[in-house]
């Protein structure tokens, strides 16, 4: 995307170039339209594969957040291919993390996930694509940073297992479950 933006934008300034010769402001129309989504140009959510609107649930988590990692985690989210339909970011309340993570409520760990989880804000964001559930968490990495492969987001990110900078859903079933806890329907792009 950012290359086709790249090539429309030096037609622009430099109308002799190889894409060929700009007659007028018309004739840039439909490169525009393609790159802002319009659905005139041809763009259609729908691409005819199976499962490209499979959604997940990510979340960049406070130490995420308070170390100014989200734009580079949404971009590797988008630099895979992935369409971010649904975005906020918010002080998250015990009550909806308690539903979040209603299956960690007897661990040991649970009340310092809850503190942790509300000592900052979150980025919480929806993604679609074609396997986006499985990719994300491929892309994400191990929970335990010292287990996570470089090139994943907690391999490159993550301190220490309690602060791992990201969730990711961990099944298509999980991720319809968090996202409707997350964002209410008209908040999510189609």
């Amino acid at each position: 995307m950012v290359l086709f933006a790249g090539r429309v934008f030096k037609r622009l300034i430099h109308p002799g170039s190889n894409w060929g010769v700009l007659t007028d402001r018309k004739s840039l129309m439909p490169e525009f339209s393609l790159l802002l989504g319009d659905r005139r140009a041809g763009y259609s959510s729908m691409s005819g594969i199976p499962g490209v609107r499979e959604r997940t649930l990510i979340a960049v988590k406070p130490d995420g957040v308070h170390r100014r990692f989200v734009g580079e985690i949404m971009q590797r989210f988008e630099r895979k291919g992935f369409k971010l339909v649904g975005l906020k970011m918010l002080q998250a309340p015990e009550e909806l993390l308690s539903q979040h993570y209603q299956d960690l409520r007897r661990k040991p760990f649970y009340p310092s996930l809850l503190q942790y989880m509300t000592s900052g804000p979150l980025v919480v964001m929806v993604w679609e694509g074609h396997n986006v559930v499985r990719t994300s968490r491929v892309m994400v990495g191990d929970t335990n940073p010292a287990e996570a492969h470089a090139g994943t987001i907690r391999g490159d990110f993550s301190i220490h297992i309690s602060r791992n900078v990201v969730h990711a859903s961990d099944s298509v079933e999980g991720a319809q479950r968090e996202i409707q806890l997350w964002f209410h329907g008209k908040e999510l792009m189609d």
